[in-house]
């Protein structure tokens, strides 16, 4: 079992720069700001000691690879 690592929205953004999703300040707080359903684009969630927006590392990096394993499954070869 590993220990889940909790990060913040600028190490977010590194995560997937790293996996070349490149994406500039506004965006990454666009996708964790809650939409008029209350809904994320991402999973962030309120951290409850320091009150800030965290994602778990493991979760974003699969939600990626999911989204490329879907598509990869709806096109044609």
């Amino acid at each position: 079992m590993t220990i889940p690592t909790y990060i913040g929205l600028n190490q977010a953004r590194q995560v997937l720069a790293e996996m070349g999703v490149d994406l500039n300040d506004r965006q990454i707080k666009r996708a964790a700001e809650k939409d008029a359903s209350g809904k994320r684009k991402l999973p962030f969630f309120i951290d409850p000691i320091e009150g800030k927006l965290k994602i778990e590392k493991g979760s974003l990096v699969r939600i990626y690879r999911q989204a490329q394993i879907d598509a990869e499954n709806s096109c044609k070869f």
